[in-house]
């Protein structure tokens, strides 16, 4: 259950909920990069996040909703999932890698992702959030002519590589 917020602002909601620098970087990773386990975040961190910090963002993110952790039995590896409530960052992802790519640095192996989105706009980001569903929540797939919104991020991004 989610501690109350500090106020009814929904603005201060939000950030209470995710707006720590490393939510948002563990939220990425697992929409973006596909990665679902504790190592796999671990060793994939561009950013070169702790152990210990990784386990605390993945706690309060269970614990504020926006991730789901399959319960693991002895010698199985805990997955983490999106909820609904995190598919739908996707918008905020979208324009913040948008903002990102106008006004910071940035590298073309990094920055690939970004353009994609910024180009496909609201209509790539319904496709994408749709995929998320059926990866993340057991959704039923559509059906699609060519490859979907994660084949084209992970293509873009091997081919900047």
């Amino acid at each position: 259950m989610a501690e109350p917020a500090r106020s009814g602002c929904p603005i201060n909601a939000a950030i209470e909920a995710f707006g720590d620098s490393w939510s948002l970087l563990v939220l990425r990773d697992i929409m973006f990069g596909t990665r679902r386990y504790f190592r796999e975040l671990l060793a994939g961190s561009e950013e070169g996040i702790a152990s210990n910090i990784l386990a605390d963002r993945l706690k309060r993110l269970v614990k504020a909703g926006l991730l789901t952790r399959e319960d693991a039995g002895p010698g199985k590896r805990a997955a983490y999932s999106l909820t609904e409530a995190s598919i739908q960052l996707v918008p905020v992802f979208a324009q913040l890698g948008s903002w990102g790519l106008s006004h910071r640095p940035t590298t073309k192996r990094l920055r690939v992702r970004a353009e994609l989105l910024a180009a496909g706009g609201p209509e790539l980001w319904a496709e994408f959030m749709t995929e998320l569903r059926v990866v993340h929540l057991g959704a039923p797939a559509p059906e699609q002519d060519g490859p979907g919104v994660l084949e084209r991020l992970a293509a873009a991004y091997q081919g900047a590589l």
